[in-house]
C-alpha cells in the first residue's frame, strides 16, 4: 500500500546531521578515545532521509561518520530513541556510544563490515 520503512543496523550520518564533534579522527590517532570517555552522554542525530527503524538495545548499531560520501566506521552504539517526520520523510533520534574502535580497528572495519570500495574513507 505504498509503505516504506528501512530497517538499519548502521547509523551513518554527516556532521550536519549530528555526528558528534567530539569524535575527531586526527585527535583519535594520537590520543585514542574510549567509550568510557562518553559514559552517560546522549547524542542526537536529525533529518536522516527516509523512515528508518534501528536495532533496539541490547543489540548494537554501527556508528559511521559520512564524510564527502565516504564512510568512517567509529564503533558501536545503542539507539535509544527514534522519531519520524512523516511530512519530510526523515528520521531523527538519540544514541549512546558503547564501544569505540581503535585507529587500527577503524581501518579494518570497512573490510570486515562493508567491503564497498566506493565508500571507503581510510586506505591501507
Amino acid at each position: 500500500m505504498g509503505s516504506h520503512i528501512e530497517i538499519n543496523d548502521t547509523l551513518q550520518i554527516t556532521t550536519e546531521q549530528g555526528f558528534p564533534v567530539e569524535l575527531d579522527y586526527d585527535q583519535h590517532k594520537t590520543t585514542p578515545l574510549k567509550a568510557e570517555d562518553f559514559a552517560g552522554q546522549v547524542f542526537e542525530f536529525r533529518d536522516k532521509p527516509g523512515v528508518r527503524a534501528y536495532q533496539q538495545p541490547p543489540v548494537r548499531v554501527f556508528l559511521v561518520h559520512r564524510i564527502k560520501g565516504k564512510w568512517l566506521y567509529w564503533g558501536l552504539i545503542h539507539v535509544i530513541e527514534v522519531t519520524h517526520d512523516s511530512v519530510k520523510k526523515t528520521t531523527s533520534g538519540k544514541f549512546k556510544i558503547i564501544h569505540i574502535y581503535t585507529p587500527e580497528q577503524m581501518k579494518m572495519a570497512h573490510d570486515l563490515i562493508d567491503r564497498n570500495e566506493e565508500t571507503r574513507y581510510l586506505a591501507w
